[in-house]
């Protein structure tokens, strides 16, 4: 006997899957997309985390403290050393503009502001390097958010830096001054807006690190354009000149030099141009506003 073939026919024909079993995709409203937007303290909380991870980190913070307090304490040990041999008119200066000057010397705060520069330079660049910005902005499209809480986190840690580094700076120099006699105490008339001053220095040179980060993204070339605003170009302006008086008294490097020195009257050589402290805490102010600025609006408008 011949088997008798199937029907071919399409209505009787049982089909091979049904809806039943075929997968449902649901459908991607905005909420699955993207998910709830990250609350600022969150981000605030990861970048603090992120920033503490990296252990040579923290041995930059903790050597390079202690490098600039025994700098300082150099100079003060070099003073109180050589203070029987100083003539009458080198003492009678000395309290309190020469005092001062060895808790934060001019060398200490060069250094200062290579190290924080070269750190708030580091913690945008090294993010481009490593590709771990697109795993960032991938897990929070908030770009502006997402960078206006590192420049605040780093904001935080560096001025506890430069707080403990100009404390501990004063604090180790007077007390070897005070041996000779010659060392002041921080109630002095200027000597804690100076000390605050000098405590600055280390927030404003690390954000604008920060934002020649996010303009330049390589490491080389914005560690050397941090030498060069911060540190080249006020060498070559002069106080002789209006023109160029102005750039120079709009320095981070001269703004932080005209607040830390005071003393009494005639002290210094008279300068034709001379800056101001109102103006030097406006300049100490705007060069880190306008460079966290830049960073939000670079990483916002740029592709990675």
């Amino acid at each position: 006997m011949t088997a008798r073939p199937q029907s071919t026919n399409p209505l009787t024909t049982a089909p091979s899957t049904t809806p039943s079993t075929t997968p449902s995709v649901p459908a991607r409203g905005p909420a699955t997309a993207a998910g709830p937007p990250a609350r600022f303290r969150d981000l605030l909380a990861a970048e603090w985390l992120k920033l503490w991870s990296l252990r040579s980190l923290r041995w930059a913070f903790g050597v390079s403290a202690l490098a600039l307090v025994l700098l300082n304490a150099n100079a003060a040990v070099a003073d109180r050393n050589n203070w029987p041999h100083y003539d009458e008119r080198i003492r009678a200066g000395f309290v309190p503009y020469g005092a001062f000057a060895d808790s934060f010397t001019n060398n200490s705060g060069i250094t200062l502001m290579l190290i924080a520069g070269s750190l708030g330079a580091i913690t945008v660049v090294g993010e481009y390097s490593t590709g771990l910005v697109r795993a960032g902005f991938a897990a929070v499209p908030a770009r502006r958010s997402l960078t206006a809480a590192k420049a605040a986190v780093l904001t935080v840690v560096m001025l506890g830096y430069g707080a403990v580094v100009a404390a501990a700076s004063f604090g180790v120099t007077q007390a070897i001054l005070s041996g000779r006699h010659i060392g002041i105490s921080i109630g002095y008339p200027g000597v804690l807006p100076a000390v605050l001053a000098s405590a600055l220095l280390a927030p404003v040179s690390a954000l604008i690190g920060l934002g020649l980060g996010a303009l330049i993204r390589h490491a080389a070339t914005t560690i050397v354009a941090n030498v060069v605003v911060l540190l080249l170009v006020p060498n070559f302006l002069r106080d002789d000149h209006y023109w160029s008086a102005v750039l120079y008294h709009a320095m981070p490097f001269r703004a932080w030099q005209r607040l830390r020195e005071f003393g009494p009257p005639g002290l210094g050589p008279e300068l034709p141009f001379p800056s101001t402290a109102g103006g030097s805490w406006l300049v100490l102010a705007l060069w880190p506003l306008i460079a966290v600025l830049l960073a939000v609006v670079v990483v916002d408008r740029r592709d990675l």
